[in-house]
């Protein structure tokens, strides 16, 4: 055994103040189930990797994102503590080899993403094994109530039944009480220990600013921040937009979103943890996992989808402990917007009827049919043959995903990617031709930004609806340029797999789980409106606001948020405005002080009893005040 676990031992044993993170590890040792909320930065990673290296066995560790898993492998693995990941492209051969490594090695943990879980030749390697842990990571995927919810989650309760002695932990940053509930029912857990650390961050001022030019806005903020920064941003090209016009401004700036290649990705990251480039705009798929603890400012230039993802991106913020702040920079049009936009995303019933009904016809499937075999479906041929709206489409098939009705790969809007490789003088020669190929590298030059610097996603459905020829056609062309190394361009390699889960009833099917799809929809309407109501409720602390949505008994004013900040320079206003008054008048009683001053009684009131306190002030058997 390592130095490293022999000293984890040596403090558990001998150590009897516990933190909140202790208790949680005191219980897992307990064998107890475990469903732990604490906040980004809280420390959920030693909650589980504690009790997991101090006991014999395995930790199965799940997890969403390959990143993230990779990122704690490498830690674990530098601090001699032996970890693995499951990832995935792995063959057979090398599967049985790792489990045995796993088995025979002394490995302590394994991690692996809960898409892998669903492999029967996993599961009975997992069978083998001695595992003294299940950690599920980002729990609130697991619930549809979530903010982040992942339909391979619901089917992480196969470990249970795989080893069910082994304690599961579940851990996340942002849960309600109805997703608290999701997640034990989900995983089954009986006699579950429920741990839960405050979400006040007394660190972190959370300060929302109504502006009409928020770029300027976002100029001072980075002009007077001298540490990291992140900026989320709702869309792709927004990101690239916002970072665009910082870099003009002389702010070393990159950008990060979903669709990236996995290379820009991981540059982007890199020059920022780095502080090459100390500011990053991104969408929240710059999320799960970043832990750089001296990030000074998170700044949303859009409204955030939630409060839920408000708080796990702005809690990004401050681990170090010191002062930090979230800026949320929002205008009239933000708000009218908001609900609009989430309403329109998702399919009526009606909607959802006849997408369903247009799949069946696709495929010529007749009714009461049911068909074991898979469909090659893909998203925007079908799209284009039936007149509908991909992005509602895309919805459609989540939704009957998640009920039950279909099954389909993950991969059915991956897209193609190009990179030049001639040089732009070549390139440029190329484009005088008068022909198709020609016209298709300028529309591609016009389209996409950085083709000659990196793999760049493409469609080439929609290249070929803008010059006017077949999907088809335009592959043709772009493999021909691959061929004499214009470009490298690799195709997306299959389209998505779909298979039918019940036979085909049509309206039946669809009615039967439209109570599910109504309450989910209106589910994410209302975290829509709880989040607006944040933002425009400018009487109430922001720290007391999300703390009452979290169902926590809300402590007294933070003090440093934009509304504690109005009320201090509102009430030091009145304060001086009394003072001036008592100075001129000599003395006065509290309705004239009132009359006088241009604030509610009530403030009135309030500041004269802090100036009566402070001695500032004195009052005389007349009930008059008086300067002191």
């Amino acid at each position: 055994m390592t130095n490293t676990l022999q000293i984890l031992k040596t403090y558990w044993n001998h150590t009897t103040f516990r933190t909140p993170q202790e208790k949680i590890i005191e219980a897992v040792l307990n064998t107890k189930n475990v469903i732990a909320l604490l906040p980004t930065g809280g420390g959920k990673s030693v909650c589980f990797q504690i009790p997991a290296i101090i006991q014999e066995g395995v930790c199965i560790v799940v997890s969403p994102l390959i990143a993230l898993m990779q990122d704690q492998v490498d830690s674990l693995n530098e601090k001699g503590i032996k970890a693995l990941a499951l990832v995935s492209g792995t063959d057979q051969d090398d599967l049985i080899a790792l489990f045995d490594n796993i088995r025979f090695g002394n490995y302590k943990f394994l991690y692996l993403s809960p898409e892998r879980l669903q492999s029967t030749f996993i599961q009975e390697k997992i069978k083998q094994l001695n595992v003294n842990l299940i950690a599920i990571d980002e729990a609130h995927c697991i619930s549809e109530w979530g903010h982040d919810f992942r339909p391979s989650y619901r089917n992480i309760n196969i470990l249970k039944s795989l080893k069910p002695a082994a304690p599961i932990i579940a851990l996340t940053a942002t849960a309600t009480k109805k997703v608290i509930e999701d997640i034990s029912m989900c995983l089954e857990l009986k006699d579950v220990s429920i741990f839960k650390k405050s979400f006040y961050r007394e660190n972190l001022a959370y300060q929302f600013f109504n502006t009409e030019d928020k770029l300027q806005r976002l100029i001072q903020i980075c002009t007077k921040t001298k540490a990291p920064i992140i900026i989320y941003a709702n869309s792709r090209n927004r990101t690239k937009e916002v970072a665009t016009f910082l870099n003009a401004n002389n702010f070393k700036t990159s950008y990060y979103h979903g669709g990236l290649t996995p290379d820009h990705k991981q540059r982007s990251f890199d020059n920022w943890i780095s502080e090459k480039t100390p500011i990053i705009v991104a969408t929240n798929a710059f999320g799960m996992g970043i832990d750089k603890s001296n990030v000074k400012v998170v700044v949303h230039i859009d409204l955030p989808n939630s409060i839920e993802n408000y708080i796990q991106e702005a809690g990004r913020a401050g681990r170090d402990g010191k002062k930090a702040f979230s800026a949320v920079l929002y205008n009239s049009n933000d708000i009218r917007i908001s609900l609009e936009k989430i309403k329109s995303a998702f399919p009526s019933i009606q909607e959802i009827k006849s997408i369903y009904s247009s799949l069946f016809q696709n495929y010529q499937i007749a009714n009461g049919e049911l068909l074991a075999d898979s469909f090659e479906f893909n998203l925007l041929e079908f799209c284009n043959t039936y007149a509908y709206n991909s992005a509602k489409v895309d919805t459609t098939l989540k939704l009957l995903h998640n009920n039950g009705v279909v099954d389909i790969s993950n991969n059915y809007n991956k897209k193609s990617t190009i990179q030049f490789l001639a040089s732009s003088n070549q390139v440029l020669n190329y484009t005088k031709a008068k022909n198709t190929s020609s016209t298709l590298i300028k529309l591609l030059l016009r389209s996409y930004g950085g083709v000659f610097e990196q793999e760049t996603k493409i469609n080439e459905f929609w290249l070929s609806k803008k010059i006017g020829i077949l999907s088809f056609k335009v592959v043709s062309i772009l493999e021909q340029l691959h061929s004499e190394g214009i470009i490298d361009y690799k195709k997306a390699t299959k389209n998505a797999d779909l298979y039918f889960l019940v036979p085909r009833e049509d309206d039946k099917t669809i009615n039967s789980i439209s109570k599910n799809i109504t309450k989910y929809v209106q589910q994410k309407i209302k975290k829509s409106e709880d989040l607006l109501q944040l933002v425009k409720n400018n009487e109430v602390c922001r720290s007391s606001q999300v703390l009452t949505y979290f169902n926590e008994n809300s402590i007294s004013a933070c003090g440093m948020c934009d509304v504690c900040l109005h009320k201090k320079n509102a009430y030091s206003n009145i304060s001086s405005n009394i003072i001036a008054y008592l100075k001129n008048q000599k003395h006065a009683s509290s309705h004239q002080i009132c009359n006088h001053i241009s604030s509610t009684e009530a403030n009135v009131l309030v500041n004269l009893q802090h100036l009566l306190s402070e001695e500032i002030i004195g009052i005389n058997h007349y009930n008059q005040y008086y300067i002191k």
